[in-house]
């Protein structure tokens, strides 16, 4: 982003001589967080850009990491890119940013290696969370049951492609005709939609959930719940995580994102 490196770096160096610091274990821990980018901007907005829709700031066009003008096709997508940022507080952090995360990455990376891209989402069909059911307790396997087999339903039904499921950790090959059913369904994509379909497939460990919400059979609030199935009912059983809970948030939030845009395209 345009400013984000240059601001972030104002201020180093300032401050004069060096002092002993009080608690080394402390400051040693500080030093090995990296202390976010102050705020440098006062408005965040969306607005026509050559391409479609760009961010800015104060009025000034934002550019990717790799210096590319961050400029999308939908001015949904726009609107929600100026929201996360206008929604910082005093420093910036990039951990809340998701919608940005997925826009740099598909404007610096996606975009020269789609085919790679692609390639990458149908291999998480080889080895699809739905596909793998675990053998006991009871509620477990009731609760991947009603969550998974209405999508390998519509993976055979919508997609063409017919999934074999296992019971266990022993690696299941799909037939060649189901690789090559998903593979198809995943061609069409390019550019800002691949970004969303390839962070929804990593996020959820399923080809067939992505492809489930690119194409309207899930939202985001039910491809979660079929991703965290399993997460659920351990939570159930012996509590939650509060390290967990806030890594697992952060994982939402990426889902939300890329559907939203994979509504938009």
């Amino acid at each position: 982003m345009s400013d984000f490196g240059a601001r972030g770096r104002q201020g180093a160096g300032e401050g004069g001589g060096m002092s002993e610091p009080k608690n080394p274990v402390g400051d040693a821990r500080r030093l090995a967080r990296p202390e976010l980018p102050r705020r440098f901007y006062k408005a965040a907005r969306a607005g026509p850009a050559e391409g479609g829709f760009g961010l800015f700031l104060d009025g000034k066009l934002v550019r990717t990491p790799a210096r590319r003008p961050l400029v999308v096709p939908w001015l949904r997508v726009a609107e929600a890119l100026a929201g996360e940022w206008d929604r910082q507080g005093e420093r910036i952090d990039p951990a809340e940013m998701p919608f940005t995360r997925i826009v740099n990455a598909a404007i610096d990376h996606v975009d020269q290696a789609s085919d790679a891209v692609r390639a990458e989402v149908v291999k998480y069909a080889g080895s699809d969370l739905i596909c793998y059911r675990a053998e006991a307790p009871g509620s477990l396997v009731a609760a991947q049951l009603r969550a998974w087999n209405p999508l390998v339903a519509w993976a055979l039904n919508e997609l063409g492609a017919p999934l074999d499921v296992a019971t266990g950790i022993m690696h299941v090959t799909q037939p060649d005709v189901a690789i090559a059913a998903i593979a198809g369904a995943v061609a069409p994509f390019g550019g800002l939609a691949l970004a969303a379909l390839s962070t929804v497939a990593t996020v959820t460990g399923s080809a067939v959930v992505a492809l489930a919400v690119a194409r309207g059979r899930l939202t985001a609030e039910e491809a979660w719940a079929a991703a965290i199935v399993d997460e659920e009912w351990q939570a159930s059983q012996w509590g939650r995580d509060e390290l967990a809970a806030a890594a697992r948030a952060m994982r939402w939030r990426e889902v939300e994102a890329a559907a939203l845009i994979l509504a938009a395209s």
